[in-house]
């Protein structure tokens, strides 16, 4: 299969692994200047030595944009929006240095009318070390590869957020 996936192409239980990204701390101070938080335990050596991190620590948020980002190409995707977040959890900090790969589970699918498809995902932020740093579940709207005859629309997935998260081993393998 070429290009990116359609609605159809993805199933419940499909999983991704991302490439890695090392964080620099150009990556920490660029996103300051962005975002506007210079919250010293963030930009400032000295102070995040006498804090429990020992060390400057990425942003929450930078994180999340990570994961996003790299999940947007594994898989690549028909998106048309991106809808939500729900049950966001930070685990663990993000160092300078840290390499960071992104693990992608379709857990729900539910059509929307003749173009679309809700697509729910459990997205995890994992490091070198393979801990998990951040997870959470996003829900985006994807195109139909084909428009529908009839409208059948619904109201979008509810993930159980709290439900038992199996280990992502592998990438997915074109069949």
């Amino acid at each position: 299969m070429t290009g990116p996936l359609h609605f159809e192409d993805l199933a419940v239980g499909d999983r991704w692994i991302s490439l890695g990204r090392t964080v620099t701390e150009t990556d920490i101070v660029n996103f300051a200047g962005l975002s506007g938080d210079y919250t010293p335990l963030h930009v400032d050596h000295e102070y995040a030595r006498q804090t429990p991190f020992g060390r400057p620590i990425a942003h929450g948020l930078l994180g999340l944009s990570l994961v996003a980002g790299l999940a947007s190409q594994c898989p690549a995707v028909r998106t048309i929006a991106f809808l939500k977040i729900d049950s966001w959890e930070f685990h663990k900090p993000i160092y300078i240095g840290d390499t960071l790969h992104a693990e992608t589970e379709v857990i729900g699918k539910a059509a929307n009318g003749r173009r679309t498809g809700y697509v729910t995902w459990r997205r995890r932020l994992v490091n070198q070390a393979g801990d998990i740093v951040q997870s959470g579940i996003f829900q985006t709207l994807v195109a139909l590869a084909k428009v529908q005859r009839e409208s059948t629309t619904v109201a979008p997935p509810v993930a159980n957020a709290a439900a038992e998260e199996a280990p992502l081993v592998a990438k997915r393998v074109a069949g």
